[in-house]
């Protein structure tokens, strides 16, 4: 058991191999065989009576070359035992070796099929099994397999380096046994004439055995019939597990088929068909638990407050599927364990990442080998109970391909007018998870199917700010870094001078895992500090940092925010990590009109661009410029760190801010960034993620945000420190833009445009 456990833990792999004396009960390594089966562990079930049945898939044979006692359990040093040479031979044209195999073969078929008859508990299908079978390794391993002889012997095929060998080995006791089992016959058919009882020819176990098996395998029948009452199953699954165990009543129990009706009726039975937990209805429990926790997070707070709180009124109510969107390391996944606390219900995570196959979610058919339920019941019997937290992490992470598209099987799952009868292929049975709260989680929605995004209740955590940070390193992260490094007892605490400069020096996220792996490495400075027999305490200064964490990793400014510049302007982009303030450079060079754009520009923002130029174009003459100038001069847009991808629909008015500062020489304000599309006709049109835009442009010192009016109303959602700190200018038009972005307007008292038709910009 230890041995399975550790496997279990590592890769699961597992050693075979046979004692020698059946009778040891604690055998060391002197008392087993050398030449065992590697194999890997498919599937562990906890039965009632403290055991564990498990399945195992054989992989090779393998010859132990030194056994090890470093843990509870026996480790061994293992060499590959490969295909015999036999086989080798036979590719290189040897026709006397192969002739010899084929006969062999087919003499070990034959004498299979003589024993298959005289043996009752050899099924029949053995030798039809045997006849498809090419492969000679395989074929030896298949009928040492099903002899039913002292293990001692079977040892002897195990260790065979030639298949020949194997063969001939195979043969001898085949015909040794197939001799024994007719003299038995023999005698057995003489005694039953003279005592002038009935006699059963297939009735050949010596001392019993037989009946000794069958006692066993009533009362194991009788387990489980008392099982399938003492676990209350729902009528429909009490009937169809009634059903499966009169079918495992008439089959060999050596059957394969008896496995498999074993295996789903554990299934069946270990499944909490009817437990439910006791939910904690208490809001100011919930509260209190969410804020021990988790720092800031308030909308989702309130989310599941409201649900507490309802559920206080009516007692029941379905769950609701809730879909938390944000960057890495906002606290997605952990938050999903507190609202599991919060309610006082059992808590299930599963990963999606990468999941490509539809089975993963729907289970297997029960007729494929090593079938198993999907990974929604696999859930549901670890929670024990039909009401748990059911996390369904990186949703957005799920792939498709020719097995299926795992996305639209999670959508009768994630359906509350379905989920109250999904069904899992392997299980065939309706099964009711209505009562589950499900909390997906995603780094961004653009990757999640439309009607599985309809399912849901998209709750966006937009990443933390810098105070925010502060309190959750001083409060949650240090704590726990100077309890998992030794420190617990050292009066360690860091000034808001230190915690601010790791923020804004040496990380740079929407989350805190590098905030989290920068305190980590302090704390393991510190502890070889006590190792080294220094005694740290007291309070950590920034001036301490760069001992601690070396030079800082980015520039206290990294662009010239407090100067104006020509040709360039600050944009706000949305990526998976939260949001960026963007630099857009364009330089204005003598040519004959090309259009340079680089820095790794998808699609959209190429187009932006071009809408750009043509709006500038369109506005020459306002704008006091030579109305050729787009083929007397080169226009080259440029976006920084090239390395990366940009895409996206918010960068027109960036654009087009950075170009006419280029062609007019007015410089923009440093202190502004922007977000908005441009049309051709220099309309602005609203964008997306305006709250994760907002704190980035606060991160990086902005005080004003130019922004579409059209995402006036999610001004409401930002944090009230975003709100006080950053002044937002509501545009419709680009020449509002300009107003807001230039330091001048290109041309004094310009009231009056009828190109384009557009009002005149303000001031």
């Amino acid at each position: 058991m230890t041995a399975l456990r550790e496997a279990q833990d590592n890769e699961g792999l597992v050693l075979l191999v046979t004692q020698k004396d059946p009778s040891v009960d604690d055998p060391g390594g002197n008392e087993l065989f050398r030449v065992g089966t590697i194999a890997r562990i498919i599937q562990v079930t906890q039965l009632p009576d403290s055991t564990s049945r498990v399945v195992l898939e054989g992989l090779g044979r393998a010859r132990i070359k030194r056994l090890t006692t470093t843990t509870a359990a026996l480790r061994a040093n293992v060499e590959l035992l490969l295909s015999s040479e036999i086989e080798n031979s036979e590719s290189l044209g040897d026709s006397d070796i192969s002739a010899e195999l084929s006969e062999l073969s087919e003499t070990v078929r034959q004498l299979c099929d003589d024993y298959a008859h005289l043996h009752e508990r050899i099924p029949h299908e053995f030798t039809n099994t045997l006849s498809t079978i090419n492969d000679r390794v395989h074929f030896a391993h298949i009928v040492a397999g099903h002899l039913i002889v002292p293990a001692i012997e079977k040892q002897e095929i195990l260790e065979g380096v030639l298949v020949q060998d194997q063969l001939s080995a195979l043969r001898e006791m085949l015909v040794r046994e197939i001799e024994i089992l007719r003299i038995e016959r023999k005698l057995d058919r003489q005694i039953q004439l003279h005592m002038g009882g009935d006699w059963n020819p297939f009735d050949l176990s010596p001392k019993g055995a037989t009946s000794r098996d069958q006692d066993s395998e009533r009362e194991e029948w009788e387990e489980i019939a008392d099982q399938i009452e003492e676990a209350g199953l729902p009528e429909h699954v009490s009937l169809r597990a009634d059903k499966e165990l009169n079918r495992l009543r008439k089959l060999n129990p050596v059957a394969p088929e008896a496995a498999v009706i074993r295996t789903h009726l554990d299934w069946m039975i270990s499944l909490p068909w009817n437990q439910r937990s006791k939910d904690n209805l208490s809001v100011a429990h919930a509260s209190a638990t969410l804020d021990s926790g988790h720092f800031g997070l308030g909308e989702v707070k309130d989310r599941i407050l409201e649900h507490v709180a309802v559920l206080s009124l009516v007692r029941e109510m379905r769950g609701p599927i809730l879909c938390l969107v944000g960057p890495p390391g906002v606290g997605k996944t952990s938050l999903g364990s507190s609202i599991a606390r919060a309610l006082d219900r059992e808590f299930v995570s599963v990963s999606l990442g990468g999941v490509r196959d539809e089975a993963e979610i729907r289970g297997h058919r029960r007729t494929y080998v090593g079938a198993l339920p999907g990974r929604i019941i696999q859930g549901m019997r670890r929670s024990g109970t039909r009401n748990p937290v059911f996390l369904l992490d990186e949703i957005d992470k799920m792939a498709r391909d020719f097995h299926g598209d795992p996305g639209s099987a999670l959508l009768e799952v994630l359906d509350p007018t379905q989920n109250k009868s999904f069904t899992d292929h392997y299980l065939e049975l309706e099964y009711d998870l209505s009562d589950v709260l499900f909390i997906a989680t995603a780094n961004t929605l653009q990757d999640i199917p439309d009607p599985l995004r309809d399912r849901m209740e998209v709750i966006r955590l937009p990443g933390y700010l810098d105070t925010e940070k502060r309190e959750i390193a001083k409060r949650f992260l240090w704590p726990r870094q100077k309890t998992q490094h030794g420190l617990k007892e050292r009066p360690i605490v860091f000034s808001d001078e230190a915690i601010h400069e790791i923020i804004g020096r040496y990380t740079r996220e929407a989350g805190v895992r590098e905030l989290n792996r920068r305190l980590s490495r302090i704390a393991r400075k510190l502890a070889r500090a006590v190792a080294d027999g220094d005694i740290p305490g007291g309070v950590l200064d920034k001036k301490d940092l760069r001992d601690l964490l070396g030079p800082p990793t980015y520039q206290a400014v990294d662009r010239d925010d407090d100067k104006d510049r020509i040709g360039i302007a600050n944009g706000l982009a949305w990526t998976s990590v939260g949001g960026e303030v963007m630099d857009v450079e364009v330089a204005i060079v003598a040519g004959s009109g090309t259009l340079r754009l680089t820095g790794t520009l998808g699609d959209v923002m190429k187009e932006s661009a071009q809408a750009a130029v043509t709006y500038a174009r369109s506005r020459a003459s306002v704008l006091g410029l030579d109305p050729q100038f787009h083929k007397k001069f080169d226009i080259h847009i440029h976006i920084p760190e090239g390395a990366t991808p940009k895409d996206g629909p918010s960068a027109g008015i960036t654009i087009a801010a950075a170009l006419i500062s280029a062609l007019t020489d007015i410089p923009t304000q440093g202190d502004i960034a922007m977000t908005g599309e441009i049309t051709l006709r220099g309309r602005v049109i609203g964008v997306g993620g305006v709250k994760e835009k907002a704190v980035a442009a606060l991160r990086s010192g902005m005080t004003r945000v130019v922004l579409p009016a059209a995402n006036e109303s999610d001004l409401e959602t930002l944090p009230q420190e975003v709100l006080e700190a950053v002044q937002f200018d509501l545009v419709r038009t680009m020449d509002e833009v300009m107003t807001a972005v230039l330091t001048r307007l290109p041309i004094r008292g310009r009231t009056e445009e009828k190109n384009v038709g557009l009002s005149a910009p303000h001031g």
